[in-house]
């Protein structure tokens, strides 16, 4: 990828390229009680594999492996996707490719997780007032999944 500054956001062409990713996809916001559910979950330790490995590295079948862990926990709370995956906020703002991941740029779907430095006491707190956090971030894109 060609130095200069960070390419934020999600796009379905390689970052291995002299110019760095082009093709964007568009970022927008989506609440659900689920998924508000699952940000604060994640915050709290659960679904580890949904996130890790991540950064310079990953490989396209660990992308897959945390795309069909993806694809179950989503599934649990009734969201169907053919190959979603979540993301970190790091992995955002490094410019996340679809394409280096392995994924189908016509069917994946990507889910930026808030750090949980955002929210007060996010680490070892729990209940409602984390719940409403999450919601909070979940209507800023890309903030919140």
């Amino acid at each position: 990828m060609a130095s200069g500054p960070k390419k934020r956001g999600v796009f379905r062409d390689t970052a291995n390229t002299a110019q760095g990713p082009e093709d964007r996809v568009a970022d927008f916001s989506y609440e659900n009680d689920a998924l508000a559910q699952l940000i604060v979950d994640m915050w709290t330790g659960a679904h580890g594999s949904l996130i890790s490995p991540a950064g310079p590295g990953t490989t396209p079948a660990q992308y897959k492996a945390r795309s069909n862990s993806a694809k179950t926990v989503f599934a649990a709370r009734g969201i169907y996707l053919a190959e979603p995956i979540v993301i970190t906020e790091t992995e955002y703002e490094d410019g996340f490719s679809l394409a280096d991941a392995g994924l189908k740029q016509s069917e994946g779907v990507v889910f930026v997780l808030p750090r949980d430095k955002r929210a007060t006491g996010a680490s070892t707190a729990g209940g409602p007032p984390l719940l409403e956090t999450a919601k909070m971030l979940m209507a800023i894109t890309p903030n919140g999944i």
